[in-house]
């Protein structure tokens, strides 16, 4: 007796046995196990990225346009929830304290951030030059302090600060007769400008390495065979070509100027100078935990994360302009 095996017609017209119908069978379900795999992995995070951030900002938008109304004395009457249109970011607007937060942040920012990137900078070509020793050791060491808490770090440089504490006040007045006051009005913000450079020059510095270790040695060797220097070497090739991770590093700093919390926070204790609104940060954690009004600090925020993103955009623009 002869068996017969059953056959199908090929794609081509030609037959295909069963196990080769099975197996073509089988190649759409495996590719599309395959498909599924990436977003199965990332859907954990995916669920915290949208729990943690994008929800949080969703509510806070909802929460700028409500205004909430209490009955009675206490709320004891109940507490109703209507829509404010621009009510609040109108509030906002005419503090005078939390406008005069932004603007002061502004100056922050134009001072201290070109002197961080500069000093960053700086430290990067030395460390990436030929002729540095041990540039593993100094790197660790300028990254040191941004492996440092922020409030550990006030706390150390507010004994610095503090007369009666700071050694940098003792020598001073040994030496010239001079009492500084890094506490005062109009020097307090620089005080925390140098906590801030203090803190992230190192952190923006490896970025700045890393983009300098991206430079095919081909360019180096063309530079040595020319006769240019270190300074030129520097000038017509390092520079121009770190220029990426120059606009990284001052975008990340114009977004943390406008987040500065924990300096003028703990600052305020020890200086006189820093009221509860000195940074729009600081602003909105008052009104929202001093206060107990959530509706006027999410308008706040909101408002700081739009100024935030107009500045980056703005110098996204104007350097992106520049290089064409």
């Amino acid at each position: 007796m002869t068996t017969q095996t059953a056959r199908t017609p090929g794609p081509a017209g030609g037959p295909t046995t069963g196990a080769a119908a099975t197996r073509s069978a089988a190649r759409p379900r495996k590719r599309g196990a395959v498909d599924r795999a990436p977003w199965i992995l990332v859907s954990p995070f995916l669920a915290l990225f949208l729990l943690t951030f994008i929800l949080p900002i969703l509510v806070a938008i909802v929460q700028s346009f409500t205004k909430v109304t209490r009955a009675g004395l206490f709320g004891e009457e109940g507490v109703t929830s209507t829509f404010a249109w621009f009510e609040n970011y109108r509030l906002v607007l005419e503090d005078g304290n939390f406008v005069a937060s932004i603007w002061r942040m502004l100056l922050f920012g134009i001072v201290q951030v070109p002197v961080m990137i500069v000093a960053a900078t700086v430290l990067a070509l030395l460390l990436e030059s030929a002729s540095a020793r041990w540039p593993g050791f100094f790197r660790a060491t300028f990254f040191l302090p941004y492996g440092i808490p922020g409030v550990i770090a006030t706390i150390l440089w507010s004994f610095l600060y503090v007369p009666g504490l700071s050694p940098i006040i003792d020598v001073s007045e040994m030496l010239f007769g001079y009492t500084p006051d890094f506490l005062g009005a109009g020097t307090v913000l620089w005080s925390i400008a140098n906590i801030v450079t203090w803190t992230y020059a190192g952190y923006n510095m490896l970025i700045i390495v890393a983009q300098l270790k991206a430079i095919p040695s081909e360019l180096y060797e063309a530079a040595r065979v020319d006769g240019a220097g270190p300074w030129r070497t520097a000038t017509s090739i390092q520079l121009p070509l770190i220029r990426p991770a120059l606009v990284l590093t001052t975008v990340f700093s114009i977004i943390g100027t406008l987040q500065l919390f924990a300096e003028p926070q703990l600052l305020k204790s020890v200086s006189p100078a820093i009221d509860s609104q000195y940074t729009p940060n600081l602003s909105a954690y008052t009104t929202a935990f001093a206060y107990n009004d959530y509706n006027l600090a999410a308008a706040q925020s909101v408002l700081i994360a739009l100024v935030a993103f107009a500045l980056s955009f703005l110098f996204l623009r104007l350097t992106n302009r520049s290089s064409r």
